[in-house]
């Protein structure tokens, strides 16, 4: 296996996406969408796109780059890092994940149109307070024309802008996975924005009339293409909390470095040294986590449940305690708006939810380990 350490193609797309999202895309960009109550750049998606980014995980036949997930990871981790709102992990990772498992009659149209960036998707799996996918009860019901869908879904990121959804229904045949147009008739919308300026919508499925080639992959058998892409995404939330969780980090020695107190910089106070080196050690702890998924994924995909739990649970304990730290460090500055941590600590919030949260994935641990 691959150490975890960057290659030099790895290397060199993490300085190129760092160059351009420091630019294109710091927390300002962020608070200045939550300030115009936007909660998606348009303009900043197509720029990614036009640097390969929606293409890491497609094929080249199809248009992308097949990086790998890696790759994928690394860039979601520097998004993490400014808080860049895009609909990166829900459709070059999740929803491509899907596709490249799917038939390839079905699926080259698909992987072409998000590696174009002319489809944006969401993933509608919740439809209570927790992710529990194996408990959906959205129905979609047979019919001479193939299939009567109705239900409703929460928590359904990026799905107040998506032009197409991934939606996961029951079926007589079992768990099912459909993709549908977001304003097919009968499916309505209600979009909110979530506490960390993102967009996230509740839909109602009422009487959805589809035909059988909305189906991905086969009836009955959701997951031998959505578990995949699962697991895709929850190894993209890990990181970019991941990423998060350095930023934080680096904003807390920076001001520990700068801040006076009785006559002396307060970096120089040994319990605040204690603690930020108890910070930097999960980090790096973390990394290895992400990097190790992200590996695993890449060369033995079926393997990947237990490296990806691992990381996404020790990437939101982390993304946690840096946020807090970095609050209390900054003292009562720590707490306003105008200052940057609060973004942070709100989407660290919100990604500890996404796609598991830390009792899921530590449930899941122990059940791999027979515990």
């Amino acid at each position: 296996m691959t150490g975890l350490a960057q290659t030099t193609d790895e290397t060199m797309l993490v300085e190129s996406a760092r160059s351009f999202i420091d630019q294109a895309a710091p927390v300002s960009h962020l608070r200045g969408l939550r300030d115009a109550g936007k909660t998606y750049d348009p303009d900043l998606w197509a720029q990614m796109v036009a640097m390969g980014w929606a293409g890491v995980l497609i094929p080249e036949n199809a248009g992308g780059s097949d990086m790998g997930f890696t790759a994928a990871c690394l860039l979601s981790q520097e998004m993490g890092k400014t808080l860049a709102s895009s609909p990166f992990i829900s459709t070059a990772v999740i929803a491509a994940t899907v596709f490249r498992h799917a038939a390839r009659d079905k699926s080259q149209k698909a992987l072409k149109e998000i590696a174009s960036g002319h489809r944006i998707y969401a993933m509608a799996i919740d439809e209570r307070g927790k992710f529990a996918p194996e408990q959906v009860r959205t129905y979609a019901k047979s019919t001479d024309k193939g299939y009567e869908l109705s239900g409703s879904k929460v928590f359904v990121v990026d799905g107040g802008f998506a032009n197409r959804l991934l939606i996961l229904a029951r079926t007589d045949e079992g768990l099912t996975l459909f993709d549908i147009a977001a304003d097919a008739t009968g499916v309505e919308i209600s979009p909110n924005s979530m506490i960390d300026s993102r967009n996230a919508a509740n839909i109602t499925l009422d009487q959805v009339a589809l035909k059988s080639d909305a189906i991905v992959g086969s009836a009955g058998k959701a997951m031998k293409v959505l578990a995949p892409a699962l697991h895709a995404g929850q190894a993209a939330v890990a990181a970019e909390a991941t990423g998060l969780a350095i930023a934080a980090f680096d904003m807390t020695i920076a001001y520990l470095k700068e801040r006076t107190q009785f006559g002396v910089k307060i970096g120089s106070f040994q319990a605040l040294q204690h603690r930020a080196a108890h910070l930097w050690c999960e980090i790096e702890a973390t990394r290895s986590a992400l990097m190790n998924a992200g590996r695993v994924l890449d060369q033995s995909p079926q393997d990947a449940g237990l490296a990806v739990s691992l990381a996404k649970a020790r990437a939101m304990q982390t993304a946690r305690l840096a946020v807090s730290e970095g609050v209390q460090m900054h003292g009562g500055i720590g707490m306003t708006d105008e200052f940057d941590m609060g973004f942070y600590m709100k989407r660290a919030r919100v990604l500890a939810e996404w796609l598991g949260d830390y009792g899921y994935h530590a449930e899941k641990i122990a059940q791999a380990r027979g515990l």
